[in-house]
């Protein structure tokens, strides 16, 4: 049998425990920014995992993460930021990892072997077409991300899978197959380094680009973000005094008749009567900031730009 590159010896790892501290950290640094490299080469078929993914959400679908061990750790972060980064309602999000819960806390290796599991998951979820699962795994072969990719695909679910051994079953089953070519790890087969690096990144990359495809992304600001704390709330003001040219009292006030949304509260600040004829001009709009202020005859010529 091949070896896998993720469990292959780093050319650079030979007599690293007798190496100085400075030179081990080097190293180190080096091969993650070597694996961060790697996301370059899959940008294709991470912006076709966006479109899906930005699909799936628009159209009422529920988008759905499946994975084990360091890669359950790298969908979970990307999962549990999609409310608050880009106001995608809890509930459209599912996250299935292996071990549950109790993972986070003890995360043992057993569950990542439990495929027939992952596929009851997949079923307990109720998830089906109009929805899409992203299966992650660095070696590409973990049972329980492929149970679930399965399991999904076979109930009418896109999929998109993310690993980074060319060639891995969990790429060969996916709808769109995402391949991270990350070097070997400098400790073999320790995937929470480089490969999640990797992971991450791509992961980011992916959520973020379904943002902008949802419209929740103006000039690089986060429009359809959730206030639900002071910073984000400060953040919210900012957004919507510097998109508007408004003060920050009017985009305060603005905030305040939104319950703290930014798009309607940018429209408000630009001259909407209220809130409810901001969502009306968002709702003509296809929720998209840059085209609604276009429908109000106050920024013409006021050399804002929406």
């Amino acid at each position: 049998m091949a070896e896998k590159r993720t469990e292959a010896l780093h050319a650079n790892a030979g007599g690293l425990d007798e190496r100085e501290p400075g030179a081990v950290l080097g190293i180190l640094a080096d091969a993650q920014i070597e694996a961060a490299g790697a996301v370059k080469g899959a940008i294709p078929a991470i912006a076709a995992a966006a479109s899906l993914v930005a699909e799936t959400l628009a159209s009422g679908g529920r988008l759905a993460y499946a994975a084990a061990g360091s890669s359950g750790l790298m969908a979970l972060a990307d999962a549990l930021e999609l409310p608050g980064t880009y106001g995608i309602s809890r509930d459209r999000i599912v996250i299935l990892f292996a071990g549950g819960a109790a993972a986070l806390n003890d995360m043992a290796g057993a569950p990542e072997d439990d495929a027939a599991g992952a596929a009851r998951e997949v079923a307990d979820a109720a998830l089906g077409a109009g929805d899409c699962l992203i299966a992650l795994s660095a070696s590409g072969s973990t049972p329980y991300a492929l149970g679930a990719l399965k399991a999904a695909a076979d109930r009418g679910v896109r999929t998109i899978a993310i690993a980074n051994n060319a060639g891995s079953e969990l790429l060969s089953f996916a709808e769109i197959p995402v391949l991270l070519s990350t070097p070997p790890e400098v400790i073999a087969g320790s995937t929470r380094m480089g490969a999640g690096t990797a992971q991450k990144i791509a992961l980011n990359m992916m959520s973020t680009l379904a943002g902008v495809h949802l419209g929740h992304v103006h000039d690089g600001y986060m429009v359809n973000l959730f206030a639900d704390n002071a910073k984000l709330r400060g953040r919210a003001a900012r957004m919507v005094a510097s998109v508007t040219g408004c003060d920050e009292a009017t985009a305060l006030a603005a905030l305040g008749q939104t319950e703290g949304r930014v798009k309607p509260a940018v429209l408000i600040a630009a001259g909407a009567a209220d809130a409810a004829a901001a969502e009306g001009l968002l709702d003509k709009a296809g929720r998209r900031l840059r085209p609604a202020p276009s429908r109000l005859h106050t920024l013409e010529g006021s050399g804002s730009r929406p």
